[in-house]
């Protein structure tokens, strides 16, 4: 299927979805939301993706917020379905039983930010900026700012974030836990010098920065596939309930796992030291 504001690509069981509006900074409008809706169900049925890279085109922005002249047409009811759509589809890429990497490589402000925090993992180039700006605008984060955010970094500094509106750069988001790694690459010459502007800036390589990602990705899907959507499943249904619960969820998904042949295959491999050949079966 063909998509107006993203591209969506799968290569080596990995899919990547862009988001591409570059001349928006890749801003998220309704199309945008229902288009990425459409891809992750997409994702959810092949089973030859086991994996998933979500980015911006351009470079400059992962994505830099929503999008403005379309938020200033809401009323109380539109403004709410709007906020709907976003959050029903951000739970969409929450709780696939696939691992989900944000690679941002840039803006990642407003509903941007909201979307990295939908994917299990944030790896962010050394250039990126996260924020939730949106009390500047005299409105709240819709598509799950409040309620992600306290849960990655603590209801403190959460809080510090969107009553401040502020904007931080990748190095004190993967201080305070937003960000799971900070990758500087940059361009290079033919004699592997790295190449500056007239400013003196270097310049960003985004392809040399997803080929990381995607490097971090393979390391991840080496492990058995069964395990991994279990682990994501755990994870996001503990966090919504008290520890008891939590645990009793872990002890039931470590059960079931014993029906699986993966789970014979990995701990066979492991006593005949030997790699694994998982299967998902």
């Amino acid at each position: 299927m063909e998509f107006k504001n993203i591209t969506y690509d799968v290569e080596e069981n990995i899919a990547t979805v862009t988001i591409n509006r570059p001349k928006t900074l890749n801003a998220l409008n309704s199309e945008t939301i229902d288009e990425l809706s459409h891809v992750f169900d997409l994702i959810t049925a092949d089973d030859t993706v086991l994996g998933v890279i979500v980015t911006g085109a351009g470079g400059k922005a992962f994505v830099a917020g929503a999008d403005i002249g379309e938020l200033a047409t809401k009323d109380s009811l539109t403004g709410r379905d709007f906020s709907l759509s976003g959050q029903a589809t951000f739970n969409k890429i929450e709780n696939l039983p696939k691992p989900v990497i944000a690679a941002v490589n840039g803006f990642a402000l407003g509903g941007g930010c909201e979307l990295s925090m939908a994917c299990h993992l944030r790896v962010a180039a050394a250039h990126a900026k996260f924020g939730q700006p949106e009390v500047g605008l005299g409105i709240i984060p819709g598509y799950g700012g409040t309620q992600r955010l306290p849960r990655l970094v603590g209801k403190g500094r959460a809080l510090e974030l969107l009553l401040g509106g502020g904007i931080i750069d990748a190095a004190e988001a993967f201080r305070i836990g937003l960000a799971n790694a900070v990758v500087e690459v940059y361009q290079k010459d033919d004699e592997g010098n790295e190449i500056v502007n007239e400013k003196g800036r270097k310049l960003f390589d985004n392809e040399a920065f997803l080929a990381k990602v995607k490097k971090m990705l393979k390391g991840i899907l080496t492990k058995g596939p069964i395990a991994l959507s279990y682990v994501i499943d755990a994870v996001n249904r503990g966090l919504d309930t008290d520890l008891g619960s939590g645990l009793k969820i872990e002890a039931d998904l470590f059960g079931v796992l014993y029906s699986t042949e993966d789970v014979k295959e990995g701990l066979g491999a492991f006593l005949e030291k030997r790699p694994a050949n998982f299967t998902g079966k």
